[in-house]
């Protein structure tokens, strides 16, 4: 629009340069990072924010965890529904518009959810809220990876992932807090961040798109994309109830998924111009590894969230409060790896950083695959850190090398696609864990004194019940965690195919538009 001001454009290299990439990140580029978590870290906050208040939410409204589930799977669902639209608005309306509307639909999303009045209009006001949450992670790693450059990614994503591996942290701590406020509050607290975010992006966010600005929408593959994305991460939520991955209706929405994204695959390499995404990015070897690296990413991050928090109220007794106090070691690790893994990566090259990345988290999981009832804090703890410093050293490292041998061009579509891996594989872990984790307590549970008829719904776990059964639900959780742990190994063997040279060792810069 015109009314926007005019903003700097941050164009190419000479030619002549390009060989000589910039040893650091300069203050502009700085900034504009911290202009980008700071709406990031709305979205990435909100999510756990929310998983801390359903049982409040469900006493308030009169609602059964079935119902109330759909708080947190609207909200999934319009995410990863909006996802691949974001690489097309981008090339369209260019950068900074995108980052700004999405912002607005967030912020707007919350206070009316926050205003709601009964549990329909709280699930459809979390809708609205996911259309604008969804965009944001990828149209922030789209404005700076065009900023900076392929050369300088990885120090780039260090920056932006410090909110991803920090917020599901500080969420339940700051969501235990609220709750006990109002849960309103959970949805209020976006306004001030939100208007903030606003601002600076009117103030910094360059305006940058695509070279095909004016492509027309590929309303074909948005018709089969989305829908099909969002059938398959509806039947991996439906997995988590009775029945798991074996149920008739599973397997339905599964397939039903599946079919509409095999389908779009096909669309998108019979098109001409750009799909909505272009599968022929993963003909790259390094993008198609990065790819299946950052699925296995989602499972052992987002996956595991389920299972920690859960650890500690359900098998120990502890509050949301107190299980998010103890729960900020793996943030800190993050926060001390990723900064030099960043440096690490664009020096020596993913390949050789995110396989140690990935023994480290391997390492800081066993102690938890081998949890009693009793386990120290001190070594959990220690565990959790060492937990935070194999992430810190593999998730955005790995998104980063993605991007290392591709146009500057297909960069949008490139993040686009990234997220829906990441979302995928989060919503995989999930929904797998969430599973074996069901069985586990309900079977134990039956078979345990005073356990009952091995019920599995967590919260209703009565306390002299759970001083009992307290051995049988550590070794639910140790086995769900063994199980995490495998999944995390396999990690491994994407890892293994990045590319080990940095950005400026002298293998040649990748091709910038």
């Amino acid at each position: 629009m015109a009314d926007f001001p005019p903003a700097k454009s941050s164009s190419s290299p000479p030619a002549g340069a390009a060989t000589a990439p910039p040893a650091g990140i300069d203050r502009a580029i700085i900034v504009l990072g911290l202009v980008v978590v700071s709406g990031n870290i709305m979205a990435i906050l909100d999510t756990t924010i929310v998983n801390v208040a359903l049982e409040q939410l469900a006493r308030d409204f009169g609602a059964d965890l079935a119902t109330i589930q759909w708080v947190i799977t609207g909200y999934l669902l319009a995410m990863g529904t909006v996802i691949p639209l974001t690489g097309w608005a981008i090339d369209r309306f260019g950068t900074r518009r995108v980052w700004m509307t999405s912002i607005f639909l967030f912020v707007l999303g919350s206070v009316l959810c926050g205003a709601a009045w009964n549990v329909g209009s709280l699930i459809t006001f979390r809708v609205l809220q996911g259309l604008g949450g969804g965009m944001l992670m990828p149209t922030g790693m789209s404005i700076l990876t065009m900023a900076a450059g392929p050369h300088r990614m990885g120090r780039v994503m260090s920056i932006v992932g410090v909110p991803m591996l920090l917020g599901p942290v500080l969420g339940p701590v700051l969501g235990g807090w609220l709750v006990g406020i109002d849960w309103r509050w959970i949805f209020f607290v976006n306004l001030p961040v939100g208007i903030l975010a606003f601002a600076l992006a009117w103030w910094k966010v360059p305006d940058e798109r695509g070279e095909n600005g004016a492509s027309a929408l590929d309303l074909r593959g948005l018709l089969l994309l989305p829908p099909g994305f969002a059938l398959l991460i509806y039947g991996l939520s439906t997995a988590s109830g009775e029945g798991g991955f074996g149920a008739p209706s599973t397997i339905a929405w599964l397939v039903a998924g599946a079919a509409l994204m095999a389908l779009f695959v096909v669309h998108s390499l019979a098109r001409r111009e750009r799909a909505l995404i272009d599968v022929r990015l993963f003909a790259d070897r390094t993008f198609a590894a990065a790819s299946a690296a950052v699925f296995f990413v989602g499972i052992a991050l987002l996956g595991s969230l389920l299972l920690l928090p859960l650890y500690f109220q359900v098998a120990r007794g502890e509050d949301a409060l107190t299980a998010g106090l103890l729960l900020a070691p793996q943030g800190l690790g993050a926060a001390c790896a990723m900064p030099l893994a960043g440096l690490a990566v664009d020096k020596l090259g993913a390949g050789r950083i995110v396989p140690l990345g990935i023994v480290v988290l391997v390492l800081g999981t066993i102690p938890f695959a081998m949890v009693e009832s009793d386990t120290s804090y001190w070594l959990l703890g220690g565990a959790l850190f060492v937990r935070g410093l194999g992430l810190g050293c593999t998730m955005m490292p790995t998104m980063s090398a993605a991007m290392t041998t591709l146009t500057r061009s297909a960069v949008p579509r490139a993040t686009s696609s990234l997220n829906i891996i990441l979302q995928l594989g989060g919503s995989f872990g999930t929904a797998l864990l969430a599973v074996v984790l069901s069985r586990e307590i309900g079977s134990r549970l039956a078979q345990a004194p005073g356990g009952g008829a091995g019920e599995s719904r967590m919260g209703e776990i009565p306390e002299a019940v759970r001083e009992q059964v307290a051995p049988q639900l550590a070794e639910s959780f140790a086995t769900t965690f063994w199980v995490a742990l495998i999944l995390t190994a396999v990690l491994i063997v994407p890892a293994l195919l990045l590319p080990r040279k940095g950005a400026g060792t002298g293998a040649g810069p990748p091709p910038v538009a």
